[in-house]
């Protein structure tokens, strides 16, 4: 599975069976949540001195008596490993310092005592940092796409109840209360956040009333939004809504569910 970071910084291939999770603001997770192999963090830095990440490396190196150099695939890092016990149980934590030019990895991986570091190289080897200027990616959706949607989808409940005194659940019959907010006239044209608010919402009618369809991140350049993705079609609901307000364009959400409804079952 392919990961790119928030920004597009870099990408990394990992496990099928792995997903990402939520962490620390600056560190990115993952593991199999079926049946646990590791923890793999990692953090990425950037700075204006262009041989950053060599610096980083060698502040490793005479900071951390345990460190060495071990090279991963094409990358030189500052590896060191320590073990901990936490509740009863002895764990080990491998720590792999690297980067390229201007931006530096930290990388970690937590297993049991004993176990293997393999994957966690495997990982580290796939690593490519990116100049942004890559075609358009599909990926599976990231943590802070997922935070996006549920946000959205909160602020569509939230609103709904006030102004409506409904409940919205996601289904194809929300579809109307989401046409009130917009003929009400509460939101304003040049409120991006409210309308693209509203496009993820009705994305969440589309996953849950068309099977087989699923959330994804979409990266083009800099650009990057949640997404639909039903086998080779893509639709970005967020971007979508927002661009036919921007555009002064009516904005018709039971045509376009219809619309995209035929284009689903086309496919089948």
């Amino acid at each position: 599975m392919k990961y790119i970071s928030p920004g597009g910084w870099f990408s990394l291939e990992y496990p099928a069976t792995w997903s990402e999770f939520e962490d620390t603001e600056e560190t990115f997770l993952f593991y199999n949540p079926n049946q646990w192999n590791g923890n793999f963090r990692i953090s990425a830095y950037k700075d204006a001195a262009k041989d950053y990440a060599r610096q980083c490396i060698a502040y490793e190196l005479k900071n951390n008596p345990t460190s060495s150099i071990m090279k991963v695939g094409a990358w030189d890092c500052a590896y060191s490993a320590e073990t901990f016990q936490e509740e009863g149980a002895w764990y080990t934590t491998h720590i792999w310092v690297t980067g390229k030019d201007d931006i530096c990895f930290e990388c970690s991986f937590t297993v049991a005592k004993g176990g293997e570091r393999t994957l966690a190289e495997e990982i580290i080897r796939s690593l490519v940092v990116r100049t942004g200027k890559e075609a358009r990616e599909i990926i599976p959706i990231r943590v802070l796409e997922i935070g996006e949607v549920n946000a959205a989808f909160e602020w569509a409940s939230t609103t709904v109840k006030k102004t409506l005194t409904k409940d919205f659940t996601s289904q194809e019959a929300d579809i109307e209360k989401l046409q009130k907010l917009i003929d009400g006239g509460k939101i304003q044209a040049n409120q991006r956040t409210a309308w693209e608010s509203i496009g993820l919402a009705f994305g969440t009618i589309l996953e849950n009333e068309m099977d087989g369809m699923k959330w994804v991140t979409i990266i083009n350049g800099r650009h990057e939004n949640p997404g639909l993705q039903f086998g080779n079609w893509v639709y970005e609901p967020g971007f979508q809504i927002w661009s036919k307000v921007k555009a002064k364009q009516p904005v018709n959400l039971q045509a376009e569910f219809e619309r995209i409804k035929a284009e689903v079952e086309a496919k089948l």
